[in-house]
């Protein structure tokens, strides 16, 4: 290929990558334009995932990771074998499917809360490409311990009152929102407040007395879905230096 075939190629790649949660893949780590060409021709970008569909399911063979360009998604697992947790809220720059390398197989259903979009990533594909590039090695372990510590995380909230477990929960939302370039203080939920009271191990009851407390104390407005956050430093100071970062 033409050294000018490779730089149209290699823009063409970073105009893709560089809105979406696989710039945490490729841009930063500063691939080559080689490599950069051979990890687009990896991905598939056209994978869309409705309302309510599933990514994947639980006990299904590990065949790609997905990382979320758009949307928002949750993860379940199973209790005792008769009840469903959430185990999890996923957004832009998020990478689902981590949880089944070790075994192959998926111990939580991934399902769209909205409709979104993904890319796919074949893993036997990124394993192969991953040990010819460093750089992408190393950008893949780096999001593998982000899900190790954001697991860690929520070990941490089951030592916490209710209120310090809620106030924990909008906080890290803020920040992630924050990182996806939307607003930190604007929260449009998209689960609903049994998903969440599902997630922190507590009551719809219990979240929407919480939200209310909130409001009454100035910490945040609450309108539907939408949460307005309104004085994050007093919210932080709820749970001290636990948030979930």
């Amino acid at each position: 290929m033409a050294p000018r075939a490779i730089r149209i190629r290699a823009a063409q790649v970073q105009s893709a990558c560089a809105s979406c949660s696989l710039q945490e893949l490729c841009l930063p780590a500063g691939l080559n334009e080689d490599d950069l060409g051979r990890f687009d021709s990896l991905i598939n970008r056209s994978r869309q995932v409705k309302r309510g569909d599933y990514l994947y399911r639980i006990a299904g063979p590990l065949q790609s990771l997905y990382a979320v360009r758009s949307g928002f998604l949750k993860s379940s697992m199973l209790v005792d074998d008769r009840r469903k947790q959430v185990a999890g809220f996923h957004m832009m720059g998020d990478l689902l499917g981590v949880g089944a390398i070790g075994t192959g197989k998926h111990q939580c259903d991934a399902a769209a809360l909205e409709d979104s979009d993904v890319c796919e990533i074949p893993f036997q594909g990124l394993e192969d490409l991953s040990r010819d590039v460093p750089a992408l090695q190393r950008q893949f372990n780096r999001l593998m311990s982000r899900e190790i510590v954001r697991d860690h995380g929520v070990m941490l909230l089951l030592g916490m009152c209710a209120e310090e477990r809620l106030a924990v929960f909008l906080v890290n939302l803020s920040q992630r929102y924050s990182a996806c370039g939307d607003s930190g203080t604007q929260l449009n939920l998209r689960m609903t407040r049994d998903e969440i009271g599902s997630y922190l191990g507590l009551k719809f009851e219990t979240i929407s007395r919480e939200l209310s407390r909130m409001q009454k104390k100035g910490l945040i407005r609450v309108k539907g879905k939408n949460i307005e956050i309104e004085d994050p430093k007093r919210l932080r100071e709820l749970f001290g230096e636990h948030t979930n970062r």
